[in-house]
């Protein structure tokens, strides 16, 4: 298994270069901002990787949507996926923890928080149904349970010698600026697409 340096690297890469080149376009369409990747544990190679579709269909979220994408592919070249790591850009909503749940997986990774979504990018639906349907604070959910572990990407970064942290740290801030942008797209436009819940 890899390390978690070496995790986070491959994790921040396919960020900015498969998921975020994907999301520019989503967002042109009227889309959110988040977005999916899965990997194989062995070598970290990229499996598949996808985007916020809901204009499309309202469940397509980014990490459903990933999903959809995963099972258009001939299940002989579907990975198991205990054999996976799963990436969401940001924490996942109740909806895209339970399909992780369902699907198999027994960890998940992220970058950005729910606070991050409602506070950055002005879109607060997961901490309010947190709240509204499961009456669960901020966090209040187990990120370790016994389906998976969930790890945000920031608190492992934290745990690395302070040498390579800079260089993590740089990078996030120039995704932080890339969703920044991708964001305001995103807000200007939202009120012309057909998401129930913009």
């Amino acid at each position: 298994m890899p390390t978690n340096q070496q995790i986070v690297h491959r994790l921040l890469e396919v960020m900015e270069y498969d998921i975020v080149p994907k999301t520019r376009e989503g967002v042109k369409a009227g889309n959110k901002i988040f977005g999916g990747a899965i990997f194989l544990k062995e070598d970290l190679s990229l499996v598949i990787a996808g985007t916020n579709n809901e204009t499309v269909n309202p469940l397509y979220h980014g990490e459903i949507h990933t999903m959809e994408l995963l099972y258009k592919m001939p299940r002989e070249e579907r990975p198991n996926p205990k054999d996976c790591i799963f990436f969401a850009t940001h924490e996942p909503c109740t909806l895209c923890l339970s399909a992780i749940t369902w699907g198999g997986y027994d960890n998940f990774y992220y970058l950005f928080s729910h606070e991050d979504s409602r506070d950055s990018f002005h879109i607060g639906h997961d901490l309010r149904i947190l709240k509204e349907v499961f009456k669960l604070d901020p966090g209040g959910y187990a990120r370790q349970n016994d389906y998976w572990n969930a790890y945000r990407i920031p608190h492992l970064i934290a745990d690395f010698p302070k040498e390579n942290q800079t260089d993590f740290n740089n990078q996030i801030e120039q995704l932080k600026k890339i969703y920044a942008d991708l964001s305001d797209i995103y807000q200007a436009s939202k009120q012309s697409s057909n998401i129930p819940l913009k």
